[in-house]
């Protein structure tokens, strides 16, 4: 194998814009968003919201500036968001939400990312006062990235929404990868939506689009989103050229990620793992020596990450062919003395 042309395996937002996507996005029809005149940023944001079930949906950047704005939709400065302790709102945002949100965070921990309702129960607090801080929301995350791309249940998630409701907690749910538990498990885009007050979805990991993501709620939740989306800077121009290659990704590349999730099977095999234990497009590893595995594998021309000490992940995404994956394959089980 090439050391030159590596398997890139470290996430799926390495990939690239297929030919197809690229001529999408050169005949984008623009306007200036800002203004509210992108038509295809707003047709984007039409059908995305229609998909959920929401009134409305707005693009970013950024997953991590969806979430930031979901967020400070439901939760204000001195209130707090429980999630779980290794969601990506907690760990792979830098602070974000209590830096720019003024919201705190308390977490409950589950080794595979799910909703621990008895857990959440335990923790929330209502309002009582000028003494403690007030729970306001719930984020989970479907499907959770840290967790190796685990499912959250819809029943599990049902019972979180009915629960929260009774106490008047809203719910966020980063749905970065919503498309591939939609995928994995058949669940309609609109049960999910349903179980959130708002949500994130991405673009630019599993469907391939090079830039983008969208918050989707209500459309007072929008519409302030909307200003704090310009405020942090991040109000957009002629970004219909962007909202073209995510609208094509949803048109060509949603059906795809089963591929996605059987590639990770094969690898999961290859390291050792229960094959069975892999839901979507992530395998996560434990080794004593994180750091020295990636390296290794890098020098047989396999891209893996180190998400912690003596934690590696692999992701399959748009960019990994059947053949890469089973070369991929090889170089794993040589690595784990298979």
């Amino acid at each position: 194998m090439p050391i030159d042309a590596p398997i890139d395996l470290r996430s799926d937002t390495l990939t690239k814009p297929t030919d197809g996507m690229r001529a999408a996005m050169a005949s984008a029809e623009v306007g200036d968003d800002v203004y509210g005149e992108d038509p295809t940023v707003s047709a984007l944001q039409e059908r995305v919201a229609a998909l959920f079930g929401h009134e409305a949906a707005l693009f970013t950047p950024t997953g991590s500036l969806a979430n930031l704005l979901a967020v400070r939709s439901l939760v204000v400065p001195g209130q707090e968001v429980l999630c779980e302790s290794s969601a990506h709102i907690a760990r792979a945002e830098l602070g974000a939400h209590g830096a720019y949100g003024g919201v705190t965070m308390r977490t409950w921990t589950h080794p595979r990312g799910q909703v621990d309702l008895p857990a959440i129960s335990a923790m929330y607090a209502p309002d009582m006062g000028p003494f403690f801080v007030r729970t306001a929301a719930v984020s989970v995350e479907n499907t959770h990235n840290f967790a190796g791309g685990a499912v959250l249940p819809l029943a599990d998630l049902e019972a979180l929404r009915s629960w929260t409701a009774s106490l008047g907690v809203a719910v966020h749910l980063d749905g970065a990868r919503i498309w591939n538990a939609h995928v994995a498990t058949g669940t309609p885009l609109a049960a999910y939506g349903a179980q959130a007050d708002v949500l994130s979805v991405c673009f630019s990991k599993g469907l391939g689009a090079p830039v983008g993501s969208m918050l989707v709620g209500s459309a007072a939740a929008v519409a302030e989103a909307r200003v704090a989306r310009k405020r942090l800077g991040a109000g957009m121009r002629q970004v219909g050229i962007l909202a073209a290659g995510a609208a094509y990704a949803l048109d060509h590349h949603v059906e795809r990620l089963a591929d996605d999730h059987e590639h990770a099977r094969i690898l999961a095999q290859a390291c050792g793992v229960d094959p069975r234990a892999v839901a979507t497009n992530i395998v996560v590893i434990e080794r004593p020596d994180a750091a020295a595995f990636v390296a290794a594998a890098r020098d047989r021309g396999v891209l893996v990450s180190a998400v912690g000490p003596r934690t590696v992940r692999l992701v399959t995404h748009l960019g990994v062919s059947r053949g890469d994956t089973q070369r991929a394959a090889e170089v794993l089980t040589q690595l784990f003395g298979g």
